[in-house]
């Protein structure tokens, strides 16, 4: 064979072939086992909280599942739930609180606090309220510089897009706003002695129901139950036409038209707020001037006080001083309303954290969870050093970050 078709050989170096003899990483993604998350409850001492964060029969949900979880003694005492219930279920009880914060996840049903942000660690998961009128730039500065995760609980979103969180305890706050309103319009409530669905010959009391959503919606049904007249304000009306619906009645509604709102809130005994924020602050829709024109002895009850109330004249209270008066009239502003009744509020919020949790660590942990689950991700308003909470850096003239940016930064 002539030299020129001849194929020359071109000589490659052993060590560029014999790699492919060699055991290679595996380059799947590796399924990870579920049942490595390690929750920690503590007691709350703030606000006459009574609730907590994990009924018995939710922990034993999650122990079962491999859970480990530190419960600070006495943390269920207030819901009626001993120590010893939460250590069947499987809790470990520990009694410094400081043990409690080394877990990975918190959870809480009061909002963070400067004293305890100093046990914090980054990575650290913190769910809990948020309560809006109680916080303050220097609190949210150190939750930055502890790196943790935090979530509200009244901005997390289902798959829906409505607010679970938000959704029971309004329910509950509705129902209890109307009740709390009966109890103070009695004399020995510091009202005028007036009976709020009246008697056969005496006219009822007038009630004004601001927002339409589901505290509105609660308060309604158990207003007209007790008797009462009642009026419905809301500037959606499609709310309005739902809570007509639901109600399976006529209602007299109207949109927040500030002619006819203050016409009706000059005859009204009790002003229920029943307004929320998706985000920020609930906006201010009674201002002074209007309170100031209610009858003496009237009653307004400010269930958006947790986001800052949507009456000018609401200023925070507590279950151990629940009132106080101005220009006349009595103000209700507790924001922890539901903690009225512990027990059913532990169990609403524990049915609602429980899936949340196990979704979490079967998905891989909070991380991945945030990554593909956009409701969840609005409850985020501070996540690791960064503020994501775009109203809260308006309010304290901070820099806050887009957290969908945060987590596709991670690719």
């Amino acid at each position: 064979m002539p030299e020129s078709t001849t194929k020359k050989k071109i000589h490659i170096p052993k060590s560029l072939t014999e790699s492919r003899l060699q055991p290679q990483a595996e380059m799947l993604a590796v399924e990870r086992k579920p049942g490595g998350m390690f929750i920690g409850i503590p007691r709350v001492d703030m606000m006459q909280e009574n609730r907590v964060a994990l009924v018995p029969s939710a922990v034993a949900t999650l122990s079962g599942k491999g859970y480990r979880i530190l419960f600070e003694a006495g943390a269920g005492e207030k819901t009626n739930y001993n120590d010893h219930r939460y250590s069947e279920a499987g809790c470990e009880i520990v009694y410094e609180k400081e043990k409690v914060f080394q877990a990975n996840v918190l959870l809480k049903v009061a909002p963070p606090t400067l004293e305890e942000v100093e046990m914090y660690h980054p990575n650290q998961v913190i769910i809990s309220p948020l309560t809006i009128p109680m916080l303050s730039m220097e609190l949210v500065e150190k939750l930055q510089a502890k790196r943790v995760i935090a979530l509200a609980m009244e901005y997390i979103q289902d798959d829906s897009g409505s607010f679970p969180f938000v959704r029971v305890m309004s329910e509950m706050a509705g129902i209890s706003a109307v009740l709390t309103a009966a109890e103070l319009l009695a004399s020995t409530g510091g009202g005028k002695g007036v009976l709020l669905g009246g008697v056969a010959g005496v006219p009822s009391a007038k009630i004004v129901i601001l927002g339409a959503g589901i505290v509105g919606e609660s308060a309604t049904r158990v207003a007209l139950g007790l008797g009462a007249e009642v009026r419905i304000f809301d500037n959606n009306v499609y709310k309005l036409m739902r809570l007509q619906r639901h109600v399976g009645q006529r209602l007299n509604t109207s949109t927040l038209n500030p002619y006819q709102l203050e016409k009706e809130l000059l005859n009204a005994d009790v002003v229920i707020g029943a307004v929320h924020s998706k985000t920020g602050r609930t906006p201010v829709i009674v201002p002074e001037s209007m309170v100031e024109k209610m009858k003496t002895g009237s009653v307004i009850v400010d269930v958006s006080i947790d986001q800052g109330g949507c009456f000018e004249t609401s200023e925070m209270t507590s279950h151990h001083r629940p009132t106080f008066e101005k220009h006349g009239v009595i103000h209700y502003c507790v924001p922890n309303i539901a903690s009225k009744v512990p027990r059913t509020a532990s169990i609403a919020i524990s049915n609602i954290l429980t899936p949340l949790l196990i979704s979490a660590d079967e998905t891989g942990g909070m991380d991945e969870l945030l990554f593909e689950h956009s409701g969840l991700r609005n409850g985020v308003y501070a996540y690791k050093g960064r503020l994501t909470n775009a109203y809260l850096g308006r309010r304290f003239g901070l820099k806050h970050t887009d957290l969908g940016l945060l987590l596709t930064s991670r690719l």
